[in-house]
């Protein structure tokens, strides 16, 4: 039996593309005799497509495409995701389902009976939990269709949750012969290991071969990875489909095959799910060209690595904004980059618009301008030319700034934090410095000056970022503790061995930063938790 796992990049609301990419598989897997092809879930509609649920229209044109479909599936067991309406009318309006066909007719559907509402999901906002687990029986094998959720609660994997059931112990009476599983599980640093124990615990648990196929590719903030995978009988790792890419994962369950590991790629992976994050946010929004201060420092260096490889060095514009307070390294080091990479730089001098803001504002103000107000209009100044190139040229501006930085309010509202897509907001200055290294590993495209060069916002003389913020090797740990691992200051200072009121006054400036990130621009997520997608934090509050 020869199984193609059709691991696609779904667009969310894109119905005619996504059934376009479906059929266009289905050919695939009937020219290469293929008995059974399953899909990601949500397959039609992408995932997730949030309040676009609430419009009947595009429920009834997910239903209409399911039929079109149907005479393809033709002589195979096919299995496609998609939003129904619920027939029994109780509660939510709509199911979670996977449609499963054989030979050209509609078996029936599997209903999602676990519906994550935690983090990034939203699930149990419009759909009712299936109460099922049904078994398809096709060319003689009993086969268990499941979607993404499901299987989480038997690995005790759910996030927050703790279901009032276990699809798969419900499933250990049925004895399946095979499980599907169609999923949108995103993709989070190192989260590989995690997905692949889930999956091994069901595999051994109905001692029965598994297959996951995931979606892969960019919808707003959240990566889908990909990474299909196919287990044995034992919960050993057969097969795994391609990272950061549409594939074609094909499963003969008829041949015997050794067991491989899954690859350890825990940075590049991170490089490559924020290249996908920026071409596919681009792409799928019908825009070619990105652009991007240029500064000299190591955060607009990787920012600009990113976006040649994402769009093309064709595609990319980098402005060079230097001020009085700029040094001369700041702007020859961008120079470099620029040539390393072949990108189009422009130098764009500030400082005769920031002496004519100064000239304007110094007799208004009752006081010497304050130091703060000085730097910060800088800050502003290039914000506003480069969205004067972005609006000339239609370039989205690609945002520089990192989550080190989001993270303590070290950032300049309407300045430094403008852009339509903040690439880095949820990357630490530690990562960025093992990324660069990365984009570095085979020739020197970073030059080593620009990561050698001690952080500054270059906005005042021989400043740096320790003036305000403390060594990354303290601050990025605390970040991660209590912003992804959800350790309270006490907690921290103990691990992290770090005076007690140290520790709770940076939980204190994250606090008062929240109203900062609220304005700041989409981002791409690339870790477990988030500022923005799957946190949600009061700006006004008295707890912290």
């Amino acid at each position: 039996m020869r199984v193609l796992a059709a691991q696609i990049n779904q667009t969310i609301g894109d119905l005619e593309g996504n059934a376009r990419r479906v059929l266009a598989a289905l050919k695939r897997a009937k020219e290469k005799k293929a008995d059974i092809v399953l899909f990601p879930e949500l397959t039609l509609s992408g995932y997730f497509p949030d309040d676009f649920l609430l419009d009947n229209a595009f429920i009834e044109a997910c239903w209409e495409k399911l039929e079109e479909i149907r005479p393809a599936t033709q002589g195979m067991f096919v299995v496609v995701g998609l939003p129904r309406r619920n027939p029994m009318g109780k509660e939510k309006s709509l199911f979670n389902s996977a449609a499963v066909f054989a030979n050209g007719k509609l078996l029936g559907f599997k209903d999602k009976t676990l519906l994550p509402t935690y983090d990034v999901f939203d699930e149990r906002r419009y759909f009712e939990p299936g109460c099922e687990q049904p078994i398809f029986e096709y060319l003689g094998r009993k086969i268990a269709v499941t979607i993404c959720e499901d299987v989480w609660q038997h690995s005790k994997q759910a996030g927050y949750s703790d279901y009032h059931c276990d699809p798969v112990e419900d499933l250990k009476e049925k004895h399946p012969d095979l499980v599907l599983n169609i999923s949108g599980s995103p993709y989070y640093f190192n989260r590989k290991d995690v997905r692949l124990s889930v999956f091994q615990a069901v595999a051994k648990t109905l001692c029965c071969p598994v297959i996951l196929c995931n979606q892969v590719g960019v919808n707003d903030q959240l990566v889908f990875d990909g990474h299909s995978l196919y287990l044995n009988e034992k919960g050993e790792t057969i097969q795994i489909a391609k990272g950061f890419a549409e594939d074609d994962l094909w499963i003969d369950l008829e041949v015997h095959a050794c067991p491989c590991a899954m690859p350890e790629n825990g940075i590049k992976d991170l490089y490559e799910a924020l290249v996908l994050g920026v071409r596919d946010y681009l792409h799928k929004q019908g825009f070619k060209k990105g652009m991007l201060g240029l500064s000299g420092g190591i955060d607009s260096a990787l920012v600009a690595c990113i976006a040649k490889d994402a769009l093309g060095a064709e595609n990319v514009l980098a402005l060079s904004l230097p001020s009085r307070y700029s040094s001369p390294g700041s702007v020859s080091d961008a120079v470099h980059l620029a040539k390393n990479l072949r990108i189009e730089l422009r130098h764009v001098p500030i400082d005769s618009v920031f002496q004519s803001y100064l000239d304007l504002l110094e007799p208004t103000f009752e006081n010497e301008m304050c130091e703060l107000a000085e730097e910060n209009i800088q800050s502003r100044i290039r914000g506003a030319i480069l969205m004067a190139f972005s609006n000339q040229y239609g370039h989205i501006l690609l945002n520089t700034g990192n989550k080190s930085e989001m993270a303590m309010g070290y950032t300049t509202l309407y300045g430094d934090m403008a852009g339509g897509l903040g690439v880095l907001h949820d990357v630490t200055k530690l990562h960025i410095y093992q990324l660069a290294a990365y984009v570095n590993k085979k020739q020197e495209v970073i030059p080593e000056a620009i990561i050698r060069k001690v952080p500054s916002a270059e906005l005042k003389p021989n400043q740096t970022d320790f003036d305000t913020l403390p060594a990354f090797e303290v601050l990025d740990p605390v970040i991660e503790d209590y912003i992804e691992e959800r350790l309270t200051p006490e907690q921290i200072a103990a691990k992290r061995k770090l005076p007690l009121d140290f520790v709770r006054d940076l939980a204190h400036k994250m606090h008062l930063a929240e109203y900062k990130r609220r304005q700041a621009p989409i981002s791409i997520r690339v870790t477990q938790k988030a500022f923005s997608k799957g946190r949600v934090i009061p700006i006004v509050q008295k707890w912290r």
